[in-house]
């Protein structure tokens, strides 16, 4: 997908609890079992595909796969871990299926009873595939009511700034913002000093830090949108790459 793709598919998103009484077709389940090796792929991530997840739920109604989202102990596996489920996320919500990131409501032993995890392995949540219904049902308007209340703007999420942010960065925030998170808490801080852009969350090593990920990868979409290439330091602080010049030497 491309970068403008997925900021199409961040405009689209919206969790989906409500699915279509049938599972996805195996050619779905096919690319995103091939989407999830590829995160793999990156050290510390283990996803696990679980093709009919509905037996662990309550408040979900239909059929629908999931994506186990485990790891090791540590923060950066649960930061990596939104980070890149997102990005399955968002490839998903745009070609037009419903998803949801759960880390709470949902039976955790069932979980286990039906995909085997590594015993050095956590289980930080699931992310909920499926074909969503066209309308939303009672519960799904329920709960958007209950955690939109008062939505924080990206501008509450900035915790000090000694000089206005870059306009590439404040359109990075505004995707931030439409970020998924918890119980829409969007507990990530971010900082700007000296020329320095960092976040980080409060309590890491719990269900914030796949938040902290997801709202990374966010930022990420829209400063590329605005022409800026960067990434993610292990300390969590934004650093832009600037392509290098080559330099000739003068003839003569």
């Amino acid at each position: 997908m491309t970068n403008e793709q997925y900021i199409k598919a961040i405009e689209m998103r919206r969790s989906r609890r409500a699915y279509l009484p049938k599972p996805l077709s195996e050619d779905i389940k096919n690319v995103i079992k091939e989407m999830v090796e590829a995160v793999n792929r990156n050290d510390g991530v283990n996803f696990i595909f679980l093709d009919d997840a509905t037996p662990a739920f309550k408040i979900f109604t239909g059929k629908f796969s999931a994506i186990v989202v485990c790891g090791p102990d540590n923060q950066k596996a649960r930061e990596d871990s939104g980070y890149y489920g997102e990005s399955i996320v968002l490839q998903c919500v745009y070609h037009g299926l419903g998803t949801c990131w759960v880390t709470g409501t949902y039976n955790e032993n069932k979980v286990y009873e039906m995909v085997k995890i590594p015993n050095d392995k956590a289980i930080y949540g699931l992310i909920v595939i499926g074909y969503p219904k066209k309308r939303f049902n009672t519960v799904e308007k329920t709960m958007y009511k209950a955690t939109h209340k008062k939505n924080k703007t990206y501008q509450d999420m900035i915790e000090y700034c000694d000089t206005p942010i870059p306009e590439a960065y404040s359109y990075g925030m505004k995707l931030v913002e439409a970020a998924p998170s918890a119980v829409n808490r969007r507990p990530v801080k971010f900082r700007y000093e000296n020329g320095v852009f960092s976040a980080y969350v409060p309590d890491p090593y719990s269900d914030k830090s796949i938040d902290f990920g997801i709202a990374k990868l966010h930022f990420i979409l829209g400063v590329r949108a605005k022409g800026i290439n960067g990434h993610w330091t292990y300390e969590n602080v934004f650093e832009e790459i600037h392509p290098q010049k080559i330099k000739f030497e003068k003839e003569g």
